[in-house]
Parts: structure tokens; C-alpha cells; sequence
């Protein structure tokens, strides 16, 4: 398949340990994506291309990644192999891990959070600073964690919306902005 979840034994308790205890678990709940199932051209002849997302606490857990990371990996990938890809371990040929702590260095995400805010309704759409601050005067902000949402389309829309609004020549002259 191209897109699969798998939800561990003790989902609740785990969305707990993450975002309320803020401890990453020994057992976890996976979502997996394959895209060569639909472009085998993602991947050479006779290989297969695929990613596993683990939500794991944001780094106000005080998890040490740059030791963690390779043994959750392995942990991930051995469950993996005993489960949905038999052999799966055998067959890697390149493998690499990102964390919170690479979310937040590379990417500037606060406390390494891959997709910014709670996803609760007062966070999310409308709710969500817009894209015109309402505090600083000429301070306009696109992206995920502004209105409308995350997500490519969420991220394109912002930027639209902004095309509209912000008074830039480029948009004055092709009629986006008066």
C-alpha cells in the first residue's frame, strides 16, 4: 500500500506519554509511506522507497537524540521486519533519522515540533494569528502555523492569500494587490 497506520497496542496511553508526560515510550504507533507503490520511479529498478513517521514528545522531554535516535530507529525497523515487512532489515540500503532536535536546529521549529500546533479546535483554521498580524503594523506572516493551516495546500494557500493583501509592486503590477 501507499499510505498505512499502524496503531500500537496502547494508542491513548501513548498520545498521553508524548504529549502530556512528555516520555518517549518503548512502544509506538506508526504511520508509513510508500510512494513507490504509485512512482516506481522514486527508487532504482527492483528497489522500494518508503518513510516512517513515530510521533514522539516535542524536546521540552529533555530526550538526548543524538544518543536516542539510532537505537529508536532500530527498535522501529525491527518491529517493522517482525510485522508489516518481513526481511525489511536485510533489504535497507540507506536509512537516516530525523528528530525534534534536527526539527528545531535545521528548521528553527520550536522545541523541534514537526507540525507546530496542538491540532485543537482553537488552534486550528480562523483560530490560527492570521496572516496580517493584528499587534505589529506592516508585519504579515505564510506558513503553517498561520491561518488557514499546515500542510502543503494550507502553506500555498496562506501564501495566496498573502499575495492579496501585501503591498508589494510586483503584486501591484500584475493586479493582485491595490
Amino acid at each position: 500500500p501507499h499510505h498505512m497506520i499502524l496503531l500500537g497496542k496502547r494508542y491513548r496511553e501513548l498520545l498521553e506519554d508524548i504529549f502530556k508526560r512528555k516520555v518517549l515510550a518503548k512502544d509506538f504507533s506508526l504511520y508509513l509511506h510508500r510512494p513507490t507503490a504509485t512512482d516506481p520511479s522514486l527508487a532504482p529498478v527492483g528497489h522500494d522507497t518508503f518513510y516512517v513517521l513515530s510521533p514522539v514528545p516535542n524536546l521540552d522531554s529533555g530526550t538526548n537524540w543524538q544518543e536516542t535516535a539510532e537505537p529508536y530507529r532500530q527498535a522501529i525497523a525491527e518491529y517493522l521486519d517482525q510485522s508489516v515487512l518481513p526481511g525489511l532489515e536485510k533489504h535497507v540500503t540507506t536509512s537516516f533519522c530525523t528528530t525534534p532536535q534536527d526539527f528545531q536546529d535545521r528548521l528553527l521549529s520550536v522545541k523541534g515540533a514537526a507540525f507546530g500546533f496542538e491540532p485543537l479546535l482553537l488552534q486550528s483554521a480562523w483560530f490560527r494569528p492570521h496572516n496580517r498580524s493584528e499587534d505589529v503594523k506592516g508585519l504579515y506572516m505564510v506558513g503553517a502555523g498561520t491561518h488557514p493551516g499546515a500542510g502543503i495546500p494550507g502553506v500555498l494557500s496562506s501564501a495566496k492569500a498573502l499575495m492579496s493583501v501585501v503591498p508589494h509592486p510586483i503584486n501591484v503590477a500584475k493586479g493582485y494587490a491595490q
